[in-house]
């Protein structure tokens, strides 16, 4: 399994960008994962029905199956948040994990920058970031800046700068047991 984050401001395309570049990969024959951070409380199971009434009566897990798809839901309770490496540690085995969010993390990450944001870059005082797609160039910039609408350049830069789990784990003060 490799690693990569996708890491940028809140409205600089990484969730769009990612909906371009999971079929590539894929297409190059990839089994791809993706994690996703969320900054808020969400919910993915809806009131009213069996696996949220299981879930509000106090179950810690609930798994849904059907013959399409299965979902585990963990409900943290009092529990504190899990870090990044407990949740790779969690993932079935695949060959690519694209992590999007943890931007503060030091996994090797690609940032995605637009200028639009009016954010500033994460990259000059970011050492995990391992490459940048911009809109806007960047020529002093001391990782390679890829053109954010050039989504095969994209895949290739993920290709490229994707780390083995167990390097990654190590970066993150992990190596490789779950929590």
């Amino acid at each position: 399994m490799k690693v990569l984050g996708l890491a940028g401001w809140s409205g600089a395309g990484k969730t769009t960008l990612m909906a371009s570049l999971i079929p590539l990969l894929v297409e190059a024959g990839l089994r791809v994962s993706t994690i996703k951070h969320a900054h808020h409380d969400f919910d993915v199971d809806q009131p009213g029905k069996d696996s949220h009434v299981h879930r509000a009566a106090g179950a810690s897990e609930v798994l849904i199956s059907s013959a399409r798809r299965w979902v585990l839901m963990h409900e943290l309770r009092d529990e504190g948040e899990l870090d990044l490496a407990a949740l790779l540690t969690r993932l079935a085995p695949c060959d690519l994990v694209i992590v999007e969010g943890f931007k503060h993390g030091t996994h090797p990450k690609l940032e995605i920058f637009r200028a639009a944001n009016g954010r500033p870059p994460l990259h000059p005082s970011d050492a995990s970031v391992v490459a940048v797609a911009s809109d806007t160039p960047f020529p002093a910039a001391l990782v390679p800046v890829i053109d954010l609408d050039d989504i095969k350049a994209v895949r290739d830069a993920v290709l490229t700068h994707a780390a083995p789990l167990g390097d990654v784990l190590a970066r993150l003060g992990r190596h490789g047991a779950a929590e």
